[in-house]
């Protein structure tokens, strides 16, 4: 199977960078397409300086800030035909030289397989932070799992279910847009899997240090209700979030009202509910479409 790489970068991080890149091409006895995107106005010296991180790269310059969903959707498009996808951010690197041969034979003897979401971990402390860990009762971070969600810059996901599931939503722009293609192979049959002994190392920094996070995960959340969730359920979702948001936002609290407000007076959404059964399976796996 072959497997493309996307990575996403502002460009200001340039030997975090090197050390993804370096990290992919070193992969045993494989040899990956890497894209890197450049997800910001970065100028002619930067983007020369990615070009050189490894012969064969290809260096995709939209010229400004498209958002993290529509920056690896473009990514993707810039693939050669790949079997696999790979997502990681310009800080992390694949902590093993045969994360993706041992990923590779877990997506050939399951054909359902839709999404390998690796373990996160700090490289100086060793530690998987609970928000690393995608499912409801995190308990032990090395203990593998099927879960309902994944983490979009520590993943691998099979190509023709990222195409079928109508890839990331780029009117999210930031944050949760992997939970809504996650609902969709979810719905298309397809399933996810949290696999503890395929690592990625990754900085261990609080999501809260973006300006917008209150005010775009709360939008968000309320933009996956209106366009995934059956009525009922979406009206629990929201409700438990925001309390939820309330109690954790502390500071946030103004953004993220404001974020829930935009959520509801946003434009009409492309609605593409999932079936019941689909969120009787999401409850089988431990993480009902309410929290």
């Amino acid at each position: 199977m072959r497997i493309g790489c996307v990575i996403l970068t502002t460009g200001d991080r340039p030997e975090p960078l090197s050390a993804a890149v370096s990290s992919v091409a070193g992969q045993r006895g494989r040899a990956t397409e890497i894209v890197v995107v450049v997800n910001a106005d970065a100028p002619r010296a930067t983007t020369e300086a990615i070009r050189r991180l490894h012969e064969g790269l290809v260096l995709v310059t939209p010229g400004h800030n498209l958002g993290i969903p529509e920056g690896r959707n473009l990514g993707v498009e810039a693939l050669g035909r790949c079997d696999l996808v790979l997502f990681l951010d310009d800080d992390a690197t694949l902590a093993e030289r045969d994360v993706l041969e041992r990923a590779e034979r877990l997506f050939r003897v399951d054909p359902t397989l839709g999404v390998v979401t690796m373990r996160i971990e700090d490289p100086e402390t060793g530690e998987t932070q609970r928000r690393h860990v995608p499912r409801l009762l995190a308990g032990d971070p090395t203990r593998s799992s099927w879960v309902t969600t994944f983490l979009g810059g520590a993943c691998i996901l099979r190509t023709d279910a990222f195409t079928a599931a109508g890839r990331l939503p780029g009117e999210f722009f930031y944050a949760h847009e992997e939970t809504s293609l996650a609902w969709r192979m979810l719905d298309l049959g397809y399933r996810i899997r949290y696999v503890a002994d395929l690592v990625i190392h990754h900085p261990g920094l609080p999501p809260a240090r973006h300006a917008a996070y209150h005010r775009l995960t709360a939008r968000n959340r309320v933009l996956l209700a209106r366009k995934h969730l059956p009525l009922p359920v979406g009206v629990v979702y929201v409700g438990v979030w925001a309390v939820l948001g309330l109690v954790r936002a502390k500071a946030g609290s103004r953004d993220l009202i404001r974020g829930f407000v935009e959520g509801f007076q946003g434009s009409a959404v492309d609605r593409q509910p999932i079936r019941w059964r689909t969120v009787v399976r999401m409850a089988r796996y431990g993480r009902p479409p309410i929290i």
